[in-house]
């Protein structure tokens, strides 16, 4: 049998085909969003088995439930979440540091944090942008405490079982949500509504 070499895979091509294929047929259009979307190498923060799938329109797991969220997904978030350079800012996920590495030219200070740091009070408010790399059902009093009373929450969101991208801004005690776009972000099970009993 001969042996056939493969082919490496071209990841600039593929990056340039994410934004041309990916983001601007979708409406991501902002050239600061593909700008840094065009500079970050996404393939570096996947092992090294999953680097073909890097680029590709769909959730890479990455282990442990971690993930790294489809390109759309994050173009989406950087886009209306608007990072502004005087900005605190906080990154929660599993695995934030794809996105992180987007944002943290964009703003005064990033803070990347998981979901059990955010729950069980580990996170020290207040900050101006909170950016969840996943979508929850609901907004705990932990999240919606690492927010600064004008600052904003920009979230995946859980509604009627399809993912969504919302904007959060305090209400009171609360954060009211304002969906606005479809989106792939996947549910971070940490950030599930709690079950309650009927009867």
């Amino acid at each position: 049998m001969i042996a056939t070499a493969h082919k490496a895979p071209d990841f600039t091509a593929a990056r340039r085909h994410m934004i041309e294929s990916q983001l601007r047929t979708s409406g991501i259009n902002d050239a600061w969003v593909l700008d840094r979307m065009a500079a970050i190498p996404r393939e570096d923060y996947v092992p090294e088995a999953a680097r073909a799938s890097a680029y590709v329109d769909r959730t890479v797991p990455l282990g442990a439930g971690a993930f790294l969220a489809p390109p759309l997904a994050q173009g989406q978030i950087l886009t209306h979440a608007k990072p502004r350079a005087d900005e605190r800012t906080l990154l929660i996920g599993p695995a934030t540091a794809y996105l992180a590495a987007l944002i943290r030219p964009l703003v005064g200070e990033l803070r990347e944090a998981t979901p059990d740091e955010v729950l069980s009070g580990d996170v020290d408010g207040a900050f101006d942008l909170v950016i969840v790399d996943g979508a929850i059902e609901h907004v705990p009093a932990q999240l919606a405490a690492t927010l600064a009373p004008s600052g904003r929450l920009v979230t995946g969101v859980v509604s009627r079982g399809v993912p969504r991208l919302a904007i959060g801004r305090h209400s009171g005690a609360d954060v009211s949500l304002m969906t606005l776009v479809e989106s792939q972000l996947p549910r971070l099970p940490a950030f599930d509504r709690p079950q309650s009993w009927t009867f």
